[in-house]
């Protein structure tokens, strides 16, 4: 009976310490302060590490969690992971090309215009396509916590050539392209800015 209950207990830490070293990169488990806390705009990539295509699902699908206005989901992403596709949008990202050499994966993200903040084809207020603007940007930070929760590191680029990324990607024109999403891991870890007090930026009533 003791031999059986000794047995069960190896099982037991053998199947944790299995699971535990099968992905010895990722921060899953960690609170969610600490993901906010830890996430930063990573802006020098570790070139050895890669990511996989099915991580990057994974990552893509928690972005799906994100609300958007009547549930539109107005988001797409175009996802750069071979490396001459990889090579060829990092040229198209101005001066942002050097920083983020070693990130294995560059994914750009748009919104279909004309769906978010329209009811039967009009506008329901003044921001109009604003509003796809917007839920491309929640479905954006539902992203880049996710990846970092996976142990990846992100930037997110407004400086980019559209009409370059258009052509390559294959992207129609009723898609506004917003940013260009690097993903892979940091090099160093980069300081974290100082933010606005609190008192700055909020108002009770």
């Amino acid at each position: 009976m003791k031999s059986t209950h000794l047995f069960a207990i190896m099982a037991s830490a053998l199947l944790v310490f299995s699971c535990s070293g099968s992905q010895p990169n990722s921060n899953q488990g960690t609170s969610f302060d600490e993901v906010v806390k830890t996430r930063r705009s990573v802006r020098s990539y570790d070139a050895t590490k890669s990511i996989s295509k099915e991580q990057v699902e994974e990552l893509l699908a928690t972005s799906q969690e994100a609300p958007s206005w009547a549930n539109q989901q107005p988001t797409k992403y175009y996802v750069a992971i071979s490396p001459d596709k990889v090579d060829a949008l990092r040229e198209l990202t101005g001066g942002n090309k050097t920083r983020i050499a070693g990130a294995s994966v560059l994914i750009v993200s748009t919104y279909e215009r004309g769906k978010s903040g329209f009811f039967q084809g009009n506008a329901t207020n003044e921001i109009g396509d604003g509003w796809g603007a917007y839920d491309n940007g929640l479905s954006n930070a539902y992203l880049v916590l996710k990846a970092r929760e996976m142990g990846f590191d992100t930037l997110i680029m407004g400086m980019r050539d559209s009409d370059g990324i258009r052509t390559l990607l294959e992207i129609p024109s009723n898609e506004t392209i917003m940013a260009v999403i690097a993903l892979g891991y940091r090099a160093e870890d980069p300081k974290r800015p100082d933010r606005r007090n609190l008192n700055d930026i909020v108002k009770f009533f």
